[in-house]
């Protein structure tokens, strides 16, 4: 599951065929690129409620297992920005189609995959062509509801399809695997795939950002190199913290993400301008959307384990029974976006990360016969409500007094980080998995089950204190009054991805 914004198209350009698009072309057009964008969303969490029909059908082990989930995390992330640049300066609606089409043969092979090196590098290359496909729909429906009440309207529908992709996921996931098989969670991207195609040739129209326009690929190959050697090096840390591949791929990570800082402190047309994250207020909301990622990807994904494996729920019980976090958050949003003015973002995002910690802690209290509405129900609906409460200032404080012509590169790094923080957390919490799992002596099938929750538990208590964490980055970090931190008029519009 994810949550975060999409990249605007660059303010201050002047794009090729930015009239827009009238009368019913420019409402269809806004149907086809909430489809984009609820196959994005989606794609996050259909796969979860499947990983366990998955590894068995494919006899994953429990690291190839998370790399399901984290391939498409990394890819997403790592990528994103540089997919916004694509969708500018090539053509929005050529990399839209090309996003579109690169997602359904990446859903088919993934569908297809025999093994789990196949699936694994399915879900890459949906990452891939996701990092493509998101920032393309988003600039053109900004091009083709250039203002007034109809494009409140559209980033109103566009906003609400992605904050419930990953509830749709959730059910979609658990309905394909119970009633089909594990498989049409990927093969099921085909349909949207074909109805996003025929639509994109129907209803789209081009346009790009103009001028003299260059690559940063020099910034692009050393981020990108970066955050997977990093990752891969965490997700050795199952294995044992102190081997040499794990501290090797750890600090060759670190020493490529300092030469992307160098590389952007002296290219010309920057993938990421220094000056959107050195902000500390900015950089702070964007830790903390890493700190929220690894939270809600990394640990929430054993959840779906736990209800499937040791509860016995089957997969669409599992996805209705994920739901009530999802469901909290979306009921306070409103409320908490009222309460934001008033209060200013800095209580939230410091009170927020506290009560997801607790919903965190409580659900690593769990046990193999365990009741769902004791052990686990009060944990989700803590973890949402703590989720809530720093999403809304979150997402405003990644945009906030930022420049114009920033800020699709800023609502571009707030979901970048987003993405990335859950891979190195499920990286990382799987290697506790793995230790609390050891610890267990397995002679038969309860003692198996008792592994299986304390490892679970183990993620869950990691996470928590992740989530903890959160609060004291909030504590020193978003500083200032409310009228400092949210000044009317800035930021723009942020779309969340789920």
């Amino acid at each position: 599951m994810s949550t975060g914004t999409i990249p605007l198209p660059r303010t201050g350009a002047v794009p090729l065929g930015s009239r827009g698009i009238r009368g019913a072309r420019r409402w269809g057009a806004l149907i086809i690129l909430a489809l984009a964008q609820l196959v994005v969303v989606l794609d996050g969490t259909i796969v979860n409620i499947a990983l366990p029909q998955a590894q068995l059908a494919l006899g994953l082990t429990d690291g190839q297992r998370q790399w399901v989930v984290t391939a498409y995390a990394l890819a997403f992330g790592a990528l994103l920005l540089l997919g916004g640049r694509i969708a500018d300066y090539w053509g929005r609606k050529r990399t839209y189609m090309v996003g579109m089409i690169g997602f359904g043969a990446a859903s088919v092979f993934g569908g297809l995959a025999q093994n789990a090196t196949e699936l694994i590098a399915a879900r890459g290359l949906q990452g891939v062509f996701a990092a493509l496909l998101a920032p393309a729909a988003l600039a053109l429906l900004t091009v083709s509801f250039p203002g007034g009440k109809e494009r409140n309207t559209a980033f109103a529908v566009f906003g609400t399809v992605a904050g419930t992709g990953a509830a749709v996921g959730l059910l979609l996931g658990g309905v394909l695997t119970e009633f089909a098989d594990w498989r049409w969670c990927l093969l099921v991207n085909v349909v949207f795939v074909l109805a996003g195609v025929i639509g994109g040739f129907l209803f789209l129209r081009e346009s790009r950002a103009d001028g003299e326009n260059r690559y940063d690929l020099a910034g692009a190959l050393t981020v990108t190199a970066g955050l997977g050697s990093l990752v891969y090096g965490f997700s050795l840390a199952e294995y044992g913290w102190a081997r040499l591949d794990t501290i090797g791929f750890v600090v060759l990570g670190v020493a490529l993400l300092v030469a992307f800082v160098v590389i952007e402190s002296r290219v010309a047309q920057p993938l990421l301008p220094l000056r959107v994250i050195t902000d500390r207020v900015r950089g702070g909301a964007m830790l903390l959307q890493a700190i929220s990622g690894s939270a809600m990807i990394g640990g929430t994904v054993y959840l779906a384990f736990h209800l499937q494996i040791v509860l016995g729920f089957t997969p669409l019980v599992a996805g209705v029974a994920s739901l009530p976090m999802t469901i909290v958050i979306m009921l306070c949003a409103p409320v908490l976006t009222r309460l934001l003015p008033v209060i200013g973002p800095r209580p939230m995002m410091i009170v927020g990360p506290l009560i997801a910690a607790a919903g965190l802690l409580y659900l690593s209290r769990i046990t193999p016969g365990g009741d769902y509405f004791v052990e686990v129900l009060p944990g989700l609906v803590l973890l949402g409500l703590g989720m809530a409460n720093l999403f809304i200032p979150m997402q405003n404080l990644a945009l906030a007094r930022v420049a114009p012509q920033d800020a699709g590169v800023a609502s571009a790094a707030a979901n970048s980080a987003m993405q990335i923080g859950g891979s190195i957390g499920l990286s990382v919490f799987t290697a506790f998995y793995a230790a609390a799992v050891a610890t267990v002596d397995v002679t038969d099938g309860p003692s198996q089950l008792a592994a299986f929750t304390a490892g679970y538990s183990a993620t869950f208590l990691a996470a928590a204190v992740v989530m903890a964490a959160g609060s004291v980055v909030a504590f020193f970090m978003i500083r200032g009054t409310k009228e400092h931190l949210l000044p009317s008029g800035d930021g723009g519009p942020a779309v969340h991805l789920g």
